[in-house]
């Protein structure tokens, strides 16, 4: 595909540009400039970024915005099938993707990116909180699901997690897109993969339980806990508790209530 240059930009290097403007989250002042390496010891330098949307002018906004808070944007791209080409030729760490697009939606540019470069993750954006879609984005293969009326600094903490291999959510979207999943799949008989004590560990953590409160309801020791919530992680390939429940919600392990 032959990607017109007025449109498609492919970026070597991610120099700020002086003069250009920056978007600062509402209430807040800008220039939202942040020097490489954050706290925490995240190098958003580093990270390289594409950025898929067909609004060329909050594209090009949401670059600036991130550029001035210390991340590398190597592409852009105006719709669905030029983000997939571009995430084949310039191998992004992270996609950052709108859905609604033409020719390709972010959620099907999202499953063949994944099937093509299963080692970029990808952080998607929509406008409204639409189950269909919420649900589709997480079965595509998204490491991270965001509205996009959050602030520009929630947009580059999602992307610092999803670069530490985390799942990001919008707290907003978290409970109702985890409920959707639950709804669609929770018929289906899963083989168990792990133990009947792991499940009632899990399933507490669903509803929300820290570990003192699981360990009290359950008679067991927090380091028990621990050990239960450590292999719960290897048997379901998960990092966190997040992508344990969300894993869990899948296979109809456990529900929400």
């Amino acid at each position: 595909m032959v990607f017109p240059s007025s449109e498609i930009h492919v970026r070597t290097d991610a120099r700020h540009h002086p003069g250009r403007p920056s978007l600062a989250p509402r209430g807040e002042p800008g220039p939202l400039a942040r020097s490489a390496p954050v706290e925490g010891g995240t190098n958003r330098s580093a990270i390289r970024l594409l950025l898929a949307d067909d609004h060329r002018m909050l594209r090009e906004g949401l670059r600036r915005s991130l550029e001035e808070l210390g991340f590398t944007v190597v592409a852009e791209a105006r719709n669905g099938a030029e983000a997939v080409d571009l995430a084949v030729a310039v191998k992004p760490d992270i996609v950052v993707m709108d859905v609604t697009m033409p020719e390709l939606d972010g959620v099907e540019a999202t499953r063949q990116i994944k099937d093509r470069q299963p080692e970029v993750r990808i952080v998607v954006l929509t406008m409204h909180a639409d189950q269909d879609i919420l649900t589709e984005a997480i079965r595509a293969g998204a490491n991270g699901y965001l509205v996009k009326d959050c602030s520009t600094d929630e947009i580059a903490l999602a992307i610092d997690a999803v670069a530490a291999g985390e799942t990001a959510l919008s707290p907003g979207l978290a409970a109702s897109m985890l409920a959707e999943v639950r709804r669609q799949d929770g018929s289906q008989q899963q083989e168990r993969v792990i133990t009947a004590r792991e499940e009632e560990v899990l399933q507490l953590i669903a509803d929300g339980c820290s570990t003192p409160e699981v360990a009290e309801q359950l008679f067991i020791s927090q380091k028990t806990v621990k050990n239960h919530l450590a292999s719960i992680y290897q048997k379901l390939d998960a990092r966190d508790r997040t992508q344990a429940v969300l894993q869990a919600v899948r296979m109809g392990i456990v529900t929400l209530n």
